[in-house]
């Protein structure tokens, strides 16, 4: 049994979503420092794929608006200039998620060049893994690709983008456990998320994680002694996507731009996934997307850096 008790919740019907950061905007439930709140959360694409969706739909999927957030809730008690305090207590999928990525000329995603079509595969989602193809297993460690908190600017601002308040960050270490500080810019701070993810590499290359529809559960809390400039956080991890040590394949990306060689690495492990695991490259950039970390391992041995793709040998049957 979980050791809070929830004091409000937020489905997602649509008085509670939001496609904006906007501080004009009314708050659902005002909470008390201290109190939880579970979040109903939409997948990313706000219902236009479904468990029978096809690549076709994925291709004449609108991104305008993209990202419904659940909330606005405001923090009895929050100025600007305090820190909100966000503990996530809990999340739970419903069965199933989605990864994919766009036609190439849409110009998202790490390697939109090397993929002129979409593609997209609908995951089956149990308590502890997501089956892909192949037989292979990507462990879950679910967490909201957006959380954040409404920005002192004027107006409507576009959800794609990370910002100072938080958004859109894909922090794929904010798992169960984890808590994530966001400094205050509008009086009641105005936290909303979205966007959860059952699994996610780091890097996110093909523009998706596992997208799944989600609730969230968070504890929420008003720090008046600490002063932040962007999104801190907390997290116990995991910092491998099965959450301990073991063995790795790595594929290396060496280039003068850090950009240019993180596309290196990760179209190097697409090509050791197709040759050695029988994968597709559409398959390959999927699963790159759900499993595979990113790390720079160095940037000053001028004129070139080192970027690597990280593997988890332990997803094959």
């Amino acid at each position: 049994m979980p050791d809070y008790t929830i004091d409000y919740e937020l489905s997602d019907d649509d008085e509670n979503i939001h496609n904006k950061w906007d501080n004009r905007l009314e708050p659902r439930v005002t909470v008390q420092p201290g109190e939880v709140v579970r979040f109903e959360c939409r997948d990313a694409l706000d219902r236009q794929l479904t468990r029978e969706s096809t690549v076709e739909d994925m291709v004449n999927a609108s991104f305008d608006p993209v990202h419904p957030l659940t909330g606005p809730v405001a923090v009895e008690g929050a100025e600007p200039g305090d820190v909100l305090a966000v503990e996530f207590l809990d999340f739970e999928h419903k069965g199933w998620g989605y990864t994919g990525y766009m036609p190439g000329e849409m110009e998202l995603g790490l390697l939109h060049e090397d993929f002129d079509g979409a593609g997209l595969y609908i995951w089956d989602l149990d308590d502890e893994v997501a089956h892909f193809a192949h037989g292979i297993d990507v462990p879950l460690d679910m967490f909201p690709g957006i959380a954040g908190v409404a920005p002192a600017a004027d107006g409507a601002h576009n959800t794609l983008p990370p910002r100072d308040t938080g958004g859109n960050f894909d922090i794929k270490h904010l798992t169960k456990g984890s808590t994530l500080y966001l400094p205050i810019e509008v009086e009641g701070a105005l936290f909303s998320t979205a966007d959860c993810h059952a699994a996610q590499g780091d890097g996110e290359v093909c523009v998706t994680g596992i997208e799944a529809p989600m609730f969230v559960t968070a504890r929420f809390d008003v720090l008046k002694d600490k002063s932040i400039e962007q999104p801190e956080f907390e997290t116990n991890g995991p910092f491998t996507p099965t959450g301990r040590d073991e063995p790795m394949y790595g594929t290396t990306g060496i280039a003068d731009d850090l950009m240019e060689a993180t596309k290196k690495a990760v179209r190097h492990m697409i090509t050791h996934l197709e040759t050695e695991h029988g994968l597709t490259r559409g398959e390959a950039y999927i699963l790159c997307s759900a499993a595979v970390d990113l790390k720079i391992n160095e940037v000053v041995d001028a004129p070139n850096w080192t970027v690597s793709a990280y593997l988890p040998k332990s997803i094959f049957p």
